[in-house]
C-alpha cells in the first residue's frame, strides 16, 4: 500500500462509515482529492492501494482522473499558474498572457521551471468569462488578468518564495 493512501486509512475509513453499505464507489472523488493534497498529485501506487482498499475498478478512477481537470497525476512546482483558454478568454487576450508567463518562467506550456517553484498548465475553461481572462495560481482566481497583472503575481509570488521568478 502506499505510504500516502496509507497514512490517509484512518481518515478514509471514517469517510466510509457515512456511505452507505454498497456504495464504495462513491469514495472514489474525496480519496483522490485527499490523496492529491497530501502528495500534490496522484501516483500510480496511490490509485493500486484504492482499488485494493475499496474493490473498486481502476478504470473508475482512471475515468475520474481524466474527467476532472482539478486532478495531476505528475508532480507540479510549489505554485501552480493555471490559464484558461476557452473563446472567452482567448478573445480578451489568454493566449498572449500564456505566451508572456511562459516565456517569462523559461518553460512550455504544462512545464515547471528547473527549481521546481513553478508550473503553468491551460484549463479548457474556468467559468469566469465575464471576467475573462482569468489566471488560477494554486486555487485563487486572479480576474480581467493582463501581462502587467501576471508580473507583478510573479513577482510576488517570487519574493514569498524567497528568490526570483524569471
Amino acid at each position: 500500500m502506499s505510504k500516502v493512501v496509507a497514512s490517509l486509512m484512518p481518515e478514509f475509513e471514517r469517510l466510509r462509515q457515512r456511505f452507505p453499505e454498497g456504495f464504495d464507489s462513491s469514495m472514489t472523488l474525496p480519496c483522490l482529492r485527499r490523496v492529491q493534497e497530501v502528495r500534490g498529485h496522484v501516483a500510480d501506487e496511490d490509485i493500486r492501494a484504492l482499488v485494493d482498499w475499496l474493490g473498486v475498478p481502476r478504470i473508475q478512477f482512471e475515468e475520474v482522473l481524466s474527467y476532472y481537470t482539478q486532478f495531476r497525476r505528475q508532480p507540479v512546482g510549489q505554485v501552480r499558474l493555471e490559464i484558461c483558454r476557452n473563446v472567452s478568454c482567448s478573445m480578451r487576450g489568454a493566449e498572449r498572457l500564456l505566451g508572456h508567463v511562459c516565456r517569462r518562467l523559461g518553460v512550455s506550456e504544462g512545464g515547471t521551471t528547473g527549481d521546481g517553484r513553478f508550473t503553468v498548465t491551460t484549463a479548457e475553461c474556468l467559468g469566469s468569462c465575464g471576467t475573462a481572462p482569468v489566471m488560477v495560481v494554486d486555487d485563487e482566481y486572479h480576474e480581467n488578468m493582463d501581462i502587467d497583472k501576471a508580473d507583478r503575481l510573479i513577482d510576488q509570488m517570487s519574493r514569498a518564495e524567497g528568490g526570483r521568478g524569471g
